[in-house]
This record gives C-alpha cells, sequence and structure tokens, in this order.
C-alpha cells in the first residue's frame, strides 16, 4: 500500500486524537476515593485507558468483570466521568496543525472509536472538531476490532477504503483497520500499555508523536497545490 497522502483520515479516539485520560483518570481516583482508597497514579491509569471502563474498574478495585460488584462499580466511574467528560481532555496539541490544514483544504476526516455515543458525541462537540464522521461503539451492530465501523465511515466519506488511513493506538484499532484493506497507522504516543506488545501489532507504519504524524501528512508544502483535484 502506498504511503502517499490518503484522500482521508480516520482517527480513533482516546489516546490518539483526544487525550483524555487527564478526566478518566479523575473519575477513576474518584471510584478509589469512593471505596476509601487512596489516588493511584496518573500513568498506572493513563496505560489503560484504550482498555475502556471494565479495565479502569478492575485497575482501581481489582474487581473483574465477572465479579458482582462490577457493574455498580462501572456504573459509579462513567457517571462521574460524564459529568467532567472535557474538562481537561484536549486534541492533542501536535496535530491541531494537521487538522486545521485538513479542515482548510476540505479534506475528509473521522473518527471511529469504541466509546459509547453518549460520552463519544459531547466530547467531540465540547472540544470543536469539525469531523465528516463519527462512528461510537453502539452505532452499529459489530466494533472493533471487526472492520465493519472502519467500512462504514469510508462510505460515508465518499473515499474508498484503500484511499485511507486508520490512526489508531491498540492492537484492536490496527486489527480493523488491516481487514477494512486501510492503512494501519500506530502512534505510540497513546495509551499503549507494557503488557500490550506493540511491536507485534499487524500494523503499515509507526509515529513517536503527534507532530511527527502531522509533519509526515502535512509538510508544509503550499496549500494550493495539495487540493483535492
Amino acid at each position: 500500500m502506498s504511503h502517499a497522502r490518503p484522500a482521508a483520515l480516520i482517527f480513533d479516539l482516546d489516546g490518539t486524537l483526544v487525550d483524555t485520560a487527564p478526566d478518566l483518570a479523575h473519575a477513576t481516583n474518584a471510584l478509589r476515593t469512593h471505596h476509601g482508597l487512596a489516588p493511584l497514579p496518573y500513568e498506572a491509569i493513563r496505560a489503560q485507558v484504550s482498555n475502556g471502563g471494565s479495565a479502569l474498574v478492575e485497575l482501581a478495585l481489582g474487581l473483574a468483570p465477572s465479579h458482582a460488584d462490577h457493574g455498580e462499580a462501572r456504573r459509579y466511574l462513567l457517571e462521574t466521568y460524564g459529568r467532567n467528560i472535557a474538562v481537561h481532555s484536549r486534541v492533542f496539541p501536535g496535530l491541531t496543525p494537521l487538522l486545521e490544514a485538513w479542515d482548510r483544504t476540505q479534506r475528509p476526516w473521522g473518527i471511529v472509536t469504541n466509546k459509547p455515543r453518549a460520552y463519544a458525541a459531547p466530547l467531540v462537540e465540547a472540544l470543536g472538531l469539525t469531523h465528516g464522521v463519527l462512528l461510537a461503539a453502539d452505532d452499529l451492530p459489530l466494533k472493533k476490532p471487526d472492520p465493519a465501523p472502519l467500512l462504514e465511515a469510508a462510505r460515508r466519506l465518499g473515499v474508498a477504503p484503500g484511499d485511507c488511513w486508520y490512526i489508531g493506538d491498540h492492537l484492536r484499532d490496527m486489527q480493523a483497520a488491516q481487514a477494512a484493506g486501510m492503512h494501519a497507522v500506530a502512534v505510540r504516543y497513546g495509551y499503549i500499555s507494557d503488557e500490550a506488545m506493540p511491536d507485534t501489532w499487524p500494523v503499515d507504519r509507526w509515529f513517536e508523536t503527534p507532530e511527527s504524524l502531522t509533519q509526515a501528512l502535512w509538510p508544509g508544502e503550499d496549500e494550493a497545490a495539495c487540493r483535492p483535484g
């Protein structure tokens, strides 16, 4: 697959496009405080954010999803998070020039996330992101690592899957991208835990920082020459 600039970009949300870890860490430690426990270090929570609410409950309280009290703990965590969904969450600063250039030249881009719409939509709205499509975990019967949400996003953007980059920070992101026939792009600045073994993922291209991703996709050449033709 060509490494040339793609016709469309599709991003994972948490840990790829938006740094949501501060608000999710707050909710995780609020759950611990609720149970009389001391806060966890931020970095320990950050590494688990892409694994979802259940993983954060297990990290916070040691309750596996099969535990009788897990569901109530997860509800408390998500309700706390929902009240503080965009207090400290921000687009990774190094991506802002890329999004601005993509929007200026009317290039299509979107978001496919396993975050439920009840949290994804308010977050994206609060950050003022002008995406062409947002597909959340509960919008389709299947979610990542199944390729269906990525294929639907490409369809809505009017771009062939092979002309898209899907950018993420989790194994399931790369599996979905490969299965959809998209360029699978992984970011090491994301929420990757020590046990994730990212070097074994089916990745077409890695980026270490948001700035390096922006530089690869928009190296600053004359905009007029880069407009869709």
